[in-house]
């Protein structure tokens, strides 16, 4: 059955955050289904990929997902609770795993801790025409970040700078909806590391999305564990996913 607005899906997914983040409010181009206890959407171009977020149970899912992928084209990549896609993959002819990540969001409701910005540098909200330092930045400090200037979905960047006046920190509001703000681009200079620069702007993100929306996610490497400690003191709770894809695509 295709699902027609951002409530449907909602209710169809039962406030699942991933879902409801994969969905982007049901905006241009976004379409959703459901079959049994399974939901599919699929978002074109959503953190860079076209991207099929799922859940549900996994015969249900599997079945959903390859009619859909009949559908809308081999370029989407299913994103889902890692041991539900681990299953999909397994029963879905040309089929694999790409990798594994961590998605880690705030209980609905829930605001993260906030405590009182001592440090030195104001952090806040960045112009436009600051955004050539933070590629500068980002090409020394994370170069493979998904979230850039520029980059469709990036909405706008927060940062800290040290006592040189040097832009230290980063981080940027990218891919939000109306249920889910959404954290991307985090990323401190290799020589400002361990001086708080990073946990700064990211509380101040946070916090700042989380006056905006229900829900406030990011995504990161399962094995990066200093960032899923800080996110976790931030007040995030995490959640093992993968990404799979037909052969090819």
């Amino acid at each position: 059955m295709r699902l027609g607005d951002a409530a449907e899906v909602a209710e169809a997914c039962s406030g699942d955050a991933l879902v409801l983040w994969g969905a982007q409010g049901m905006g241009p181009g976004v379409r959703a289904w459901t079959l049994g206890e399974a939901v599919a959407v699929a978002c074109p171009d959503l953190n860079r990929r076209d991207r099929l977020t799922v859940c549900g149970e996994a015969g249900a899912v599997s079945a959903l997902v390859e009619r859909v992928l009949a559908e809308v084209g081999p370029s989407y990549r299913v994103v889902g609770s890692r041991a539900l896609v681990d299953e999909v993959a397994g029963r879905t002819a040309r089929m694999r795993v790409l990798g594994s990540f961590e998605w880690m969001d705030t209980p609905a409701g829930a605001l993260p801790p906030s405590h009182a910005d001592t440090g030195a540098g104001r952090v806040g909200w960045l112009k436009s025409a600051e955004e050539g330092e933070v590629s500068a930045l980002l090409a020394r400090a994370a170069p493979s970040s998904w979230a850039v200037p520029g980059v469709a979905g990036v909405r706008r960047w927060a940062g800290v700078r040290g006592d040189d006046g040097r832009l230290v920190a980063v981080a940027a509001d990218a891919w939000s909806c109306p249920p889910v703000g959404f954290v991307a681009g985090v990323a401190t200079a290799p020589a400002s590391r361990g001086r708080g620069y990073g946990e700064r702007v990211c509380r101040f993100v946070l916090g700042e999305l989380a006056a905006a929306h229900e829900r406030v996610a990011l995504m990161v490497d399962t094995g990066n564990h200093a960032a899923i400690a800080l996110y976790g003191r931030l007040g995030l709770r995490g959640r093992p996913l993968a990404a799979a894809a037909l052969d090819g695509a």
